[in-house]
């Protein structure tokens, strides 16, 4: 019997790159599946029909619609919430509205879907949330926002994992490096400065970040809660 079979799975962002990956994964292991996509209509069309999903459009800036998705979606075994947006440039001069969409995509989504979800999840659920290594470290000038964003989300973490302990549901959240992306890929102009400050000196796959998904929604993960798993070919060590 596959690991997750019949098990209920929403992926928040689940068209492209690192949640698509997630979406293979899960039905591949006999998941029944549903993730939302924002822009990217035609690939969660082609996703959908290739793995047999669900694709839902939802703007993860818009709370109401978020918690409405996940409400909907039922009973939740599994909630990951990997949309997010990255934003570049001098902190003075950024767009106070774009810096606050941001906000709300990067955290205010993860909070609200989390604790929506935790409404009607079984006993042992798990919540995962895809933030970045830039929690931890941010070693180039212009990501404050991004990088605020993604810290926001280790207290996320702590703090719902007591919240939700009592009924073994475990939040968790991964914390990627440079992995190859349409949004950061492996031949793009930034490869020779991030594999600098690598021990591995790669970019990392969208499968090898979506195994450690499965892992922490697996049952050898049911005492693990409340931490940061990073996966970065050592960009933080």
């Amino acid at each position: 019997m596959a690991m997750f079979d019949k098990k209920s799975v929403l992926v928040l962002g689940g068209s492209r790159g690192i949640g698509a990956a997630i979406v293979r994964r899960f039905v591949a292991d006999g998941a029944n599946v549903t993730f939302t996509y924002s822009g990217s209509q035609a690939a969660a069309e082609e996703l959908a029909a290739e793995t047999t999903s669900k694709a839902v459009q939802t703007d993860s800036a818009d709370r109401a619609a978020v918690i409405a998705q996940v409400r909907d979606s039922g009973p939740l075994d599994v909630l990951v919430v990997n949309a997010g947006i990255a934003m570049f440039g001098d902190a003075l001069e950024l767009d106070p509205d774009a810096v606050d969409r941001l906000f709300k995509i990067n955290v205010h989504a993860p909070y609200h879907a989390s604790v929506e979800a935790a409404r009607r999840m079984p006993q042992g659920g798990r919540i995962i949330v895809i933030g970045s290594v830039n929690g931890d470290r941010m070693p180039v000038p212009g990501m404050a926002a991004y990088a605020l964003s993604k810290s926001a989300l280790q207290g996320l973490a702590r703090g719902l994992a007591r919240d939700f302990g009592p009924r073994g549901i475990t939040v968790n959240v991964v914390q990627p490096g440079p992995i190859d992306t349409d949004a950061n890929p492996a031949d793009g102009p930034m490869k020779d400065l991030l594999h600098g400050f690598m021990a591995i000196k790669r970019h990392g796959q969208p499968g090898e970040v979506a195994a450690m998904v499965a892992w922490l929604a697996g049952p050898e993960a049911g005492f693990v809660t409340g931490a940061m798993h990073t996966i970065d070919g050592g960009f933080g060590a």
